[in-house]
């Protein structure tokens, strides 16, 4: 099953995907504004002919049509950087720009994903099938993937495979189980209004300070009393807006949050009762709730064949030891919005390695990866669109 010159091309080629890496690192672009990131690709798809194509405004849309007929493959790479102050100090090859920085590990996706096209390029007549590249903007917004599939990404997709670098898992390590493998990621916003006054005359006013502060010390009830226990829901209060002054007893408050569940039941569930929950605390003291929820990221849940053949594929090409076993994550990934429309999975490839300083959580201004970890991702989504077309 596995391509022996896809493993060579890319193996011959490691200090190339290595310093690609390091150029997208130093030049981090924000969701929507990955102009240079676009055109380096363009530039890399026009050297190797691929056919290509620009999403709007970012993100590019590429295919190998391969040299026998068949299926279409997937496989998705995102590209956007975060605003983060980048701290690590030490590296030749850190941010140029303040408050901008590959702190999730995108500019990885992206080279990653890079080779795997060049080396499948060197295979393509005898590919049966075609592989479809994403190169795709804005997923730290959760709006990328929505907008290029409303552009025709996953026009004639028979499967689609991402892959996400991961620092809590030891380099070349894989992780892809069937299920569960990102929560769905909501935000809510409870906007509290009392009425206001003199902080010296407490009895005509309906203070908005407290019912916010019930609300916030109480809501995990929604969780922990009213969903199954065997069932996962996160409910978190990351904001909370109230009081203009010392001395005046607040008329508004506003609370912001985010809501994480693996199946719809779950979800719809909690949406239903935190509405539920803030209209009765406010009634409770006299003011009135107004409750948006908005849903984000769905939850990315790997089809089971697809998975298997992950597993299969990493096995083969790297030995049985590399696939490690771990949990879901909670965190939202917007890879949910492809598996919507065809079959497929998600895999994680560990890059931490304590050693290398290259366990920091994502998201954080220290994020790094072992760069060891390169190559095991390219090749594995080579590998993958060559299996799936080949089986």
């Amino acid at each position: 099953m596995i391509n022996k010159a896809i493993k060579s091309y890319i193996t011959e080629h490691e200090e190339e995907l290595i310093a690609t890496r390091r150029k997208l690192h130093s030049e981090p672009e924000l969701s929507w504004e990955e102009e240079n990131t676009t055109a380096f690709i363009c530039e890399q798809l026009e050297e190797l002919g691929i056919p290509y194509r620009r999403t709007e405004p970012t993100g590019v849309i590429a295919e190998i049509k391969g040299g026998k007929p068949g299926k279409t493959v997937a496989l998705r790479g995102d590209m956007d950087a975060l605003s983060v102050q980048e701290i690590n100090q030490d590296l030749a090859y850190k941010s140029k720009f303040d408050g901008k920085m590959h702190a999730c590990g995108h500019d990885a996706h992206t080279s990653m994903l890079l080779f795997a096209a060049k080396a499948l390029h060197q295979v393509k007549d005898d590919i049966p099938g075609s592989v479809r590249l994403l190169f795709q903007p804005a997923e730290e917004v959760a709006e990328g993937a929505k907008t290029i599939i409303k552009q025709g990404a996953m026009d004639g997709v028979d499967n689609v495979f991402g892959i996400h670098i991961w620092s809590q898992t030891p380099t070349q390590k894989i992780v892809c189980n069937p299920g569960p493998a990102f929560a769905a990621a909501d935000i809510f916003k409870v906007e509290f209004k009392g009425r206001g006054g003199h902080g010296a005359i407490p009895q005509d006013t309906i203070d908005a300070a407290v019912v916010a502060s019930s609300f916030v010390m109480n809501v995990q009830t929604v969780v922990s009393r009213t969903v199954d226990p065997l069932d996962t829901a996160v409910l978190t209060i990351g904001k909370m807006e109230v009081g203009t002054r010392f001395n005046v007893i607040a008329e508004n408050a506003v609370i912001e949050g985010t809501v994480r569940t693996f199946d719809k039941e779950t979800r719809n569930h909690v949406e239903k009762e935190l509405e539920h929950y803030a209209n009765t605390v406010a009634s409770l003291y006299g003011a009135t709730a107004k409750v948006t929820y908005s849903r984000g990221t769905n939850a990315v849940i790997n089809e089971e064949i697809s998975t298997h053949l992950v597993q299969q594929v990493a096995s083969e090409a790297f030995g049985e030891d590399v696939i490690y076993d771990q949990k879901p994550t909670m965190g939202g990934e917007d890879f949910s919005f492809f598996l919507d429309e065809a079959p497929g999975s998600f895999a994680l490839v560990g890059c931490g390695n304590p050693e290398k300083d290259t366990e920091w959580a994502h998201h954080h201004g220290r994020f790094n990866i072992d760069e060891d970890a390169l190559i095991t991702g390219a090749e594995l989504y080579a590998q993958y669109a060559w299996s799936y077309l080949n089986k």
